[in-house]
Parts: C-alpha cells; sequence; structure tokens
C-alpha cells in the first residue's frame, strides 16, 4: 500500500465528517438557503482567523486580504479572476516606453469611511509608508523600488520606478498595496478604515470579523449585500455541518476534495473547483547547516514523492511543481524533472556531502490541513532515507513570528498564494535565506527585457535555477474546492489571488 493510501488519523476524520455531514443533510431539508431570495446579508466560513490583525499592508498572512481586501480596502487597480489588472481607484493609467514611469488617473469624489477624502496626497502617503524603514509590508521591494512620488493634482499620481517593472499594475492590486487614511493608519490592525464598499463593524476574537454597508461608497446603490460576516472555522468537519446547517452561505477554498461528496449531487449547493497561482513548498532554511550544502537539499528534494504528497495531502486536487512558479504563469516551463523522485540518489548525495545519519530536522507545520497532513507523508518520506523530520504544529501567529520572522526553523510547510512573488525567493531577508548574485541578475534582466518573448525565456532560465539550487523542496500548485449556496451568484472559480470580494455578490 502506497504512503499516499495508508489509513490514517486524517481517513477517519474524513469518514466521521461524511457520516456528520449525511446526518445533517437528511434533517435539514431546505434550512436558510430557502429564504435566500429575500437575503440581504452574508456568512463566509473562512479557514484562518487574521492575523497579527486586519490591516494587510502590516501582516504577511492572506488570511487578512481575505477579509479586508476590495472590501474595506481598495488599491489603484483590482485584479479580476483571470488574473488581469482593471480599474479601481485609479480610472486608467499610463506606461513610458522604459517601463520605469506609470501615472494613475484617480478617480474622483471618492471618501474615505472616516469621511477624508482620498486623493493623491492618499496614495504618496500610503506608498511612502510601505517602503519606509520601520515598515512590516511583506511586499516593501515594491514600494522601495519606487524612485519617486509626484503629485502633480489631487487626482494624479506619478510614479519614478528605480527598476523597470512590467507587473506593477497586478503589484499594486494587491493587499499590501492597499490606500489607507493617514490619520486612522496607526489604528488600521484593528479598526480599519478604508474607501471600500464595507466597514468595520466587529472583530469577536476567536469567531468572526463583522463588516456594514458603507453608505458612503460611490457606487453603493449596486451593493447587494448589507452586511457580511466572517466566521473562522478551522476544522473541516466543522465547517461541512456548518455549510449544511445553513450556518454559512459559502466556503471559499476551504473544502477538502473527500469532503464534497455531501454537496455535489445537492441542488441546494455549488461546488466550483478551480486554479490558482499558489505554489504548495516545503520551505528549506538555506543558511542552517547542514541544509547550507546544496546538495543535502537536493537529496531531501529527491526523497519527496510528489505524486503521493499530491495524492494523501490535498487528495489529487494539485500540479506538481519542481519551482517556485505556477502552471499557466508566462514563461513556466516544467522542471520537475531536475529534482525527480530518487531515494537512491537522495541517499548518495547525503553520503557524498558527509551527513552522519539519521540527520534531525525540525518540520514545523502550520495549522492548514495541507500542511498537517502534507508534514505526515513527508516526514515518512524523509525517513526512508535517513532523515528524521520531527514534526512540530504550530498556530499561525506562532509560524509567522518563529519560522517568517525570526527564521527558527529547519523545514516547513506553507502554500504561497501571492501570484507575482518569484522574486522574493531572493530577496535579502526572507526566510528562504537564499542569496544568489545570479538570481538577483535573471531577476533584473526580466524587469528590463524588451519583450514577452525575452521576458518568457529568462523566466525559464529563473525556474530552472530554483530548481538546480534547491532552493526549496516544490511540492505543488493546488486546485481550491469552494461550496457555496446554490443561491449565491458573482463567486469566483478561479483564484489568481485570495480575496472575497463581497460587492459583487448577491442572491439570486
Amino acid at each position: 500500500m502506497s504512503l499516499a493510501r495508508r489509513p490514517s488519523l486524517h481517513r477517519r476524520t474524513v469518514l466521521y465528517s461524511a457520516a456528520l455531514a449525511a446526518t445533517l443533510l437528511a434533517a435539514s431539508p431546505l434550512v436558510a438557503h430557502a429564504q435566500a431570495g429575500g437575503k440581504n446579508t452574508l456568512t463566509i466560513g473562512v479557514t484562518l482567523e487574521p492575523a497579527p490583525g486586519l490591516d494587510p499592508t502590516g501582516g504577511a498572512a492572506s488570511a487578512i486580504s481575505e477579509v479586508t481586501l476590495y472590501n474595506v480596502y481598495e488599491t489603484l487597480t483590482k485584479f479580476s479572476e483571470a488574473g488581469k489588472a482593471e480599474p479601481l481607484l485609479a480610472e486608467s493609467w499610463t506606461v513610458s516606453p522604459d517601463q520605469k514611469t506609470y501615472t494613475f488617473k484617480l478617480r474622483q469624489g471618492v471618501s474615505f469611511h472616516n469621511g477624508e477624502p482620498f486623493n493623491a496626497a492618499a496614495v504618496k502617503f500610503s506608498f511612502e509608508r510601505a517602503a519606509a524603514d520601520g515598515s512590516t509590508n511583506k511586499d516593501k521591494a515594491v514600494f522601495t523600488n519606487i524612485a519617486r512620488i509626484d503629485t502633480p493634482d489631487a487626482a494624479t499620481v506619478v510614479l519614478v520606478l528605480k527598476e523597470p517593472n512590467p507587473d506593477f499594475p497586478l503589484l499594486v492590486a494587491q493587499g499590501t498595496a492597499a490606500i489607507v487614511e493617514p490619520k486612522s493608519a496607526p489604528t488600521n490592525m484593528t479598526q480599519p478604515v478604508g474607501t471600500g464598499p464595507y466597514q468595520f463593524g466587529n472583530w469577536a476574537k476567536g469567531s468572526s470579523v463583522t463588516l456594514n454597508k458603507f453608505d458612503g461608497y460611490r457606487q453603493a446603490a449596486a451593493v447587494k449585500i448589507n452586511r457580511v460576516t466572517f466566521r473562522f472555522i478551522s476544522d473541516q468537519a466543522a465547517g461541512v455541518a456548518a455549510l449544511l446547517a445553513g450556518d454559512v452561505d459559502s466556503f471559499p477554498r476551504g473544502i477538502q476534495a473527500q469532503s464534497l461528496g455531501p454537496f455535489q449531487n445537492d441542488p441546494r449547493f455549488q461546488v466550483l473547483v478551480g486554479n490558482s497561482r499558489a505554489k504548495t513548498i516545503l520551505a528549506i532554511n538555506n543558511k542552517k547547516p547542514p541544509l547550507n550544502d546544496v546538495r543535502v537539499r537536493r537529496a531531501i528534494a529527491a526523497a519527496i514523492d510528489r505524486t503521493a504528497v499530491v495524492d494523501g495531502a490535498v487528495d489529487g486536487l494539485g500540479t506538481p511543481i519542481g519551482a517556485h512558479y505556477a502552471p499557466g504563469a508566462p514563461g513556466y516551463v516544467d522542471v520537475t524533472g531536475i529534482n525527480a523522485y530518487d531515494p537512491a540518489k537522495a541517499k548518495a548525495l547525503l553520503k557524498e556531502a558527509g551527513v552522519k545519519l539519521p540527520l534531525e530536522l525540525s518540520l514545523k507545520l502550520p495549522p492548514p490541513p495541507y500542511a498537517r497532513r502534507g508534514g505526515e507523508i513527508i516526514a515518512a518520506q524523509l525517513a526512508q532515507v535517513g532523515i528524521q523530520a520531527k514534526i512540530e504544529n504550530v498556530e499561525w501567529a506562532q509560524w509567522l513570528d518563529g519560522v517568517y520572522k525570526n527564521k527558527n526553523y529547519d523545514l516547513s510547510i506553507v502554500s504561497h498564494v501571492e501570484p507575482f512573488d518569484l522574486a522574493k525567493s531572493g530577496e535579502a531577508g526572507y526566510y528562504f535565506q537564499y542569496e544568489s548574485p545570479q538570481f538577483r541578475d535573471l531577476m533584473s534582466r526580466i524587469a528590463s527585457a524588451p519583450g514577452d518573448a525575452e521576458r518568457n525565456k529568462l523566466y525559464g532560465d529563473v525556474q530552472r535555477l530554483l530548481a538546480t539550487d534547491a532552493v526549496n523542496a516544490y511540492l505543488y500548485t493546488p486546485r481550491w474546492a469552494s461550496v457555496a449556496s446554490a443561491k449565491l451568484q458573482g463567486l469566483w472559480k478561479d483564484q489568481p489571488i485570495f480575496v472575497n470580494d463581497v460587492a459583487t455578490q448577491s442572491w439570486k
């Protein structure tokens, strides 16, 4: 029996979930969904509570943007489901031929929730704040690359970049580029203020966040949901039960494949399985001996059967990858063969590196099921080549502080959901601790490439370099399953970015 199919506690939990779901399905014929036509409120289930707060410009967790981006906060541009940049706070923009100067024309008559006006000064403040010395913005490099911000009038912002960046319109569509109101910025972690269609209502720690429709929103008449509550439900069985009972109306990206059965043939629900640009990886601390030896990192990668991890951790909803880049992205190449599954090669590399076996390493796992389930599978695979990975389950706040901030780890499993984070692999101070002049040079050449063909060729070179250097053990790009009431409209199927854009949703 293969490792991916070995009976485990996870399998028994899923069987219990299915039984519980079937019972609830029989006991609750139509629950609240029957009255959906008259509803103007929405309850969304999310797996993780935002941490450390509700300001996406000051925290690395995607859970912050899942609640606040495009709801409370807005950005100059906005991601479409197809992964394109659309106008939001900027009505339009132009770019110079050298891709260094971006001129944004701003919407006029827009107000923050506290009544202050949105204008070019607010954009300048927000981006300078993101680039400041004390900034904790995870995309700080995007803003430190801005050489100058000009505001010729209240409705115009001119951004002059140090290095060209053809992806800039999409980078400023992310939560880290949210436009904040200067006076309220210091308290945004607990009392967020933005320009979005919803304003902050209440945060019941450990339970939920509630947002209320902002009557002063410029397109308030088009917003059909008056109140939205985000409920934090980390347990899969509880999430399934909450959906079936009508306690939550949707659960985006939160239901595992094994738990979809009760919903797939039930006309009360819609099941959406879509693609993403996420990269699930076994992160490796590149500076910590013996992991600073590329042979050891290659051995770890060669010890992992990606297909077994995909089958066991996410029930087959994933595509194996060999670098920090997702299939479908411009210039994607399949480099999984560079560090293919080969336990004999892994053992030989460890011997060549002079590693004394067994090699003991920590494996720190955040709460999501893909990490906890994947960690068990990978630990068993590493054990087959003489690496003892000691599993340490940590809460999300602990992961952010210990692994991400302080780099106190050997190995960890996490899904990087940002679509444009390739450059972070070699960023100074990033938690991978990978330092490569060759990588930095390739990324610089990508930014200044004269056309798509040259840029895509260089993207391929970067992917091959990351695989050859075994910066991490790259696992798979996940496909995310969402479940919602069949009467709810406006949901995304594909997930180029983790958001829940409530203003686009409505009840039939």
